[in-house]
């Protein structure tokens, strides 16, 4: 009885295991599906981002989908600054790493896009402001 009882946590570690598996995989063919034709997509911890048509929407994982949060047009993007996600209005050093958000200003707007990743979220405001001056 006692033999059998050391394995159980064993057994319920391989049964969760292929369970989170499952559930990754199906997160990541949601994006796949919904970042189709995308000119500029990401997926991390923060959730899922696309430029497609001109347009910057990003969407959070609720419930096996994806929810729409919000989306910007570029067009209308004047200034891409990169802030801290947890503290405030304080801007990243080039040195930072880690969470962060990229806060868009433009036609009198102002959105937050979060990453999981500092060194990412760089590249995506060059790419984004380049395009940005390419559609002016």
């Amino acid at each position: 009885m006692t033999h059998g009882l050391l394995w159980l946590p064993l057994l319920l570690i391989f049964i969760l295991l292929p369970a989170l598996g499952w559930l990754e995989r199906r997160r990541q063919h949601l994006f796949r599906t919904w970042a189709a034709g995308s000119e500029l997509a990401k997926l991390d911890g923060c959730g899922a981002a696309r430029l497609k048509e001109g347009v910057l929407s990003w969407s959070r994982f609720e419930a096996g989908t994806l929810k729409q949060a919000d989306d910007f047009p570029i067009k209308q993007l004047e200034l891409v600054e990169l802030l801290s996600l947890h503290s405030g209005e304080a801007p990243l050093t080039d040195e930072s790493h880690g969470s962060c958000r990229l806060r868009l200003v433009g036609d009198g707007r102002q959105m937050d896009l979060p990453f999981s990743d500092a060194d990412r979220a760089r590249r995506w405001m060059d790419e984004l402001m380049a395009r940005s001056r390419c559609d002016l």
